[in-house]
């Protein structure tokens, strides 16, 4: 597998999991129904921004991540990123080796740390890896998330430092 910059031609091979993942209604809080071009905007933004795929030696297209700064100004020292896996490449590392790029990547650049804002508190695999990865839930927001299967559920504010405290 490799993970490279998404070019706009991967959008193709994005699209039909990225919409099936917001669909499903578990684990992301994108409005539902939206277009192709509305979820591409939102997907692949541009800078600051950056958006990468893992793909199979066949070109296939297996997950997606898109990372930067979590807030402008002042708070642009801190990254956050989000994942998706397509799900006939699931428990395979995919999200494992995005997780680990996207890290090195926010690293290399200069961020302070990485706070994933929303993982929602079902999504037990998304939990585990991250905190394999290094990252800690620092609080968790009651009934946060609207899960199609669960009901209200929480959303883990997880962070992960990269440089040592001032």
């Amino acid at each position: 597998m490799e993970i490279r910059t998404a070019t706009d031609a991967d959008w193709a091979q994005i699209w039909p999991f990225w919409r099936d993942i917001v669909a499903a209604g578990e684990t992301y809080a994108y409005p539902e129904g939206l277009t192709n071009d509305e979820a591409r905007a939102l997907w692949l933004p541009g800078p600051p921004d950056r958006c990468i795929v893992a793909v199979a030696q066949d070109g296939e297209v297996l997950g997606s991540a898109k990372f930067g700064p979590n807030r402008p100004g002042r708070g642009s020292h801190i990254g956050t990123a989000s994942f998706m896996v397509a799900p006939s490449a699931r428990g395979r590392g995919v999200g494992r080796a995005m997780g680990e790029y996207v890290v090195a990547a926010l690293a290399d650049a200069g961020f302070h740390g990485i706070q994933f804002n929303a993982v929602v508190e079902t999504n037990e695999a998304a939990l585990r890896l991250w905190r394999d990865l290094g990252f800690e839930t620092i609080g968790v927001v009651p009934e946060a998330f609207d899960s199609a299967s669960a009901g209200l559920v929480g959303l883990h504010v997880m962070y992960r430092p990269l440089r040592e405290s001032r």
